[in-house]
């Protein structure tokens, strides 16, 4: 099930969540620019690694260009791959323009780079010993979700089924989409917890799915209701 877009207009510019998705583009098209030792270091500097995190090891000086804090950030612009990359940026495009659109520009940074920390720091916990870079906006994205269902989880979302010769696309409740996904995280995440090694990190989404469901009552405007099926707004209030 793969979602394609919404049908929940908003009434601001999201200029926010366009800002992400071009720095998500510009910084994998650097990245694959690089040779291949030189793209290894760059992912290694700016990958947030649980083990240097938590101050069980230390990288090399030539390696070490922000606060290992700092990372926790700056990992959310990098991405393994071009599947990686696409499947991040269509969830941000379908869902991130509406919550954008209920707390405003700058609450939106504020709670998407919160979301991303703490999902971050989700997967970091249950591992903190390990030396493999995390890469990747899902974990912020993450947050988007868990903020999308508790806000419209009657809109209705287009997904596209590929079933082989019986795909189709329909219109389902965003709350079936959203989840089914958070579902597919929780059994994933349960399946390789304990398994060493680079993969998904499961239980990055699922801290930062939770996250969302948890800020969001904070950031967005206090006429927003949850369980909503659009937004609607009283006065300009949205910086």
């Amino acid at each position: 099930m793969i979602p394609l877009r919404d049908d929940n207009p908003t009434e601001i510019t999201p200029v926010v969540t366009v800002a992400f998705i071009v720095m998500c583009v510009l910084v994998f098209l650097y990245e694959i620019s690089l040779p291949a030792s030189t793209n290894e270091a760059f992912v290694y500097m700016y990958g947030a690694i649980p083990a240097v995190v938590f101050g069980h090891v230390q990288l090399p000086p030539e390696l070490m260009s922000l606060p290992a804090y700092g990372t926790l950030v700056s990992s959310m612009f990098l991405h393994g791959g071009w599947m990686h990359l696409i499947g991040n940026m269509l969830y941000l495009w379908i869902f991130g323009n509406n919550i954008e659109d209920v707390m405003g520009h700058a609450k939106f940074i504020v709670f998407y780079g919160v979301c991303g920390v703490l999902a971050a720091l989700s997967h970091a916990f249950l591992d903190p010993e390990s030396t493999i870079p995390m890469v990747g906006a899902s974990g912020a994205i993450s947050g988007v979700l868990g903020a999308y269902l508790l806000l419209y989880p009657r809109a209705r979302v287009l997904v596209f089924i590929p079933i082989g010769f019986f795909s189709q696309m329909i219109y389902v409740p965003a709350a079936l989409v959203l989840g089914l996904w958070f579902l597919l995280q929780v059994l994933s995440g349960g399946m390789s917890f304990g398994h060493e090694g680079g993969g998904v990190a499961f239980f990055a989404h699922i801290g930062g799915f939770l996250a969302g469901m948890v800020l969001i009552g904070l950031f967005k405007h206090p006429h927003v209701r949850f369980f909503n099926q659009k937004a609607t707004y009283r006065g300009s209030d949205r910086w």
